[in-house]
């Protein structure tokens, strides 16, 4: 083959192409949605519904769930007392989550005062 059919050939290949549509793009971002957004935002709902019921009204007035990542909850607190008081019932906390919610597969709580 010469260099003429060569680049025959290549120019031919770029034609048929077929260019991205919008559709596949949908399809692309319900797969995302489907495949990991909606099962983690799931497990973070079963997490903080968990957590409502676990924690005295007073202590939950004063703390939110930021994140689960890498097995780690991370807990934002408004003041130092109240982080010490929830760090001081954090294993008790992290045994009941693990209970109530397996598939978050906490393995260890976070608190940082905001």
């Amino acid at each position: 083959m010469d260099g003429i059919e060569q680049l025959q050939n290549t120019l031919k290949c770029r034609r048929t192409r077929k260019p991205y549509s919008p559709a596949d793009l949908g399809q692309i971002a319900q797969q995302l949605l489907d495949g990991q957004i909606s099962p983690r935002q799931a497990i973070f709902s079963q997490v903080t519904q968990a957590w409502s019921h676990i924690l005295p009204a007073e202590l939950l007035r004063h703390c939110e769930i930021v994140d689960i990542s890498a097995g780690q909850l991370m807990v934002r607190v408004d003041s130092p007392s109240y982080m010490y008081e929830l760090q001081l019932c954090s294993s008790e906390l992290l045994e009941e989550l693990q209970q109530q919610c397996p598939k978050a597969r906490l393995t260890r709580i976070k608190f940082t005062v905001a």
